[in-house]
């Protein structure tokens, strides 16, 4: 298990939560909080009907996210993550991963999503990760930049996107596995000469299920194939300290929220192009 049940976004806390009020990067400064929340039923390109929570913000700044979680799907971390990212002035849309073969029904502490996991295909997730990003370009604002944020399972989901001709301008991979394969298909290092945008790679130093050597080899291949990206190592961060041990690892937690912030920010043009 790399998560629990009643974790929460690390900015919940007070102090964090002024913290990061006071320390949004350029171009990402002006916040004014979520001004409200759907829940939504996207469609698939195969059509396929799934789950979705989107936020927008009370004072967008033309970046938007789509969130891919871990093995729970849109469990309510996520929701809260993707209300935290609009309080920052980012269009946020979390998604389900599992349609196809739990359909519409809750993802709580009863669903057992392991079955539903092994069940999964990159493409179908791509194609869900599409629908959302349709989602965000059809806002009545304009979104201008948009993003892939994933965790553990949608860590490395989120990496892929980057070779998926989505029109991203980044891609934000927390504790993804760079160099493992799912069900025979390729590894995100195998895909980075495919890669189109940028990459923000954000992992534990003592997780022990993605050893650091593999972490150093998906940077190599970034490099050497021209691809701008930045990987950042917590020495002492296990996987999934960004929830499960953000009591311990408050430090490595913050310091990657600013991170993703300031990407964000620094990928995000000020007028539409």
């Amino acid at each position: 298990m790399c998560f629990t049940y009643n974790a929460h976004p690390p900015d919940l806390p007070p102090h964090f939560a002024q913290h990061f009020a006071d320390h949004l990067p350029p171009g990402l400064a002006e916040h004014g909080g979520a001004s409200s929340s759907e829940d939504l039923v996207l469609t698939s390109q195969d059509g396929t009907k799934f789950n979705a929570y989107i936020v927008h913000p009370g004072a967008p700044n033309g970046a938007g996210i789509v969130i891919l979680p871990d093995v729970r799907g849109l469990f309510q971390f996520y929701k809260e993550l993707a209300e935290r990212f609009a309080v920052a002035g980012v269009e946020a849309i979390a998604i389900d991963y599992f349609g196809r073969t739990a359909g519409l029904t809750a993802r709580d502490e009863s669903f057992e999503y392991m079955p539903h996991v092994m069940q999964t295909q990159p493409e179908t997730v791509a194609q869900d990760v599409a629908a959302a990003i349709a989602r965000l370009r059809g806002l009545a604002h304009p979104v201008r930049a948009i993003f892939t944020v994933g965790f553990c399972f949608g860590g490395a989901n989120s990496f892929h996107q980057a070779a998926n001709h989505q029109g991203l301008s980044g891609v934000i991979g927390f504790y993804g596995p760079p160099t493992q394969s799912r069900r025979g298909g390729p590894a995100p290092i195998d895909r980075v000469k495919d890669f189109e945008c940028p990459v923000l790679g954000l992992f534990g130093g003592a997780d022990q299920g993605i050893p650091v050597e593999d972490v150093q080899q998906f940077d190599k291949a970034l490099t050497e194939q021209g691809v701008e990206h930045e990987i950042v190592i917590y020495p002492d961060a296990p996987h999934s300290f960004f929830d499960r041990h953000f009591g311990q690892h408050e430090d490595a937690s913050a310091d990657a929220w600013n991170k993703m912030l300031a990407f964000i920010g620094q990928h995000t043009p000020r007028t539409m192009a």
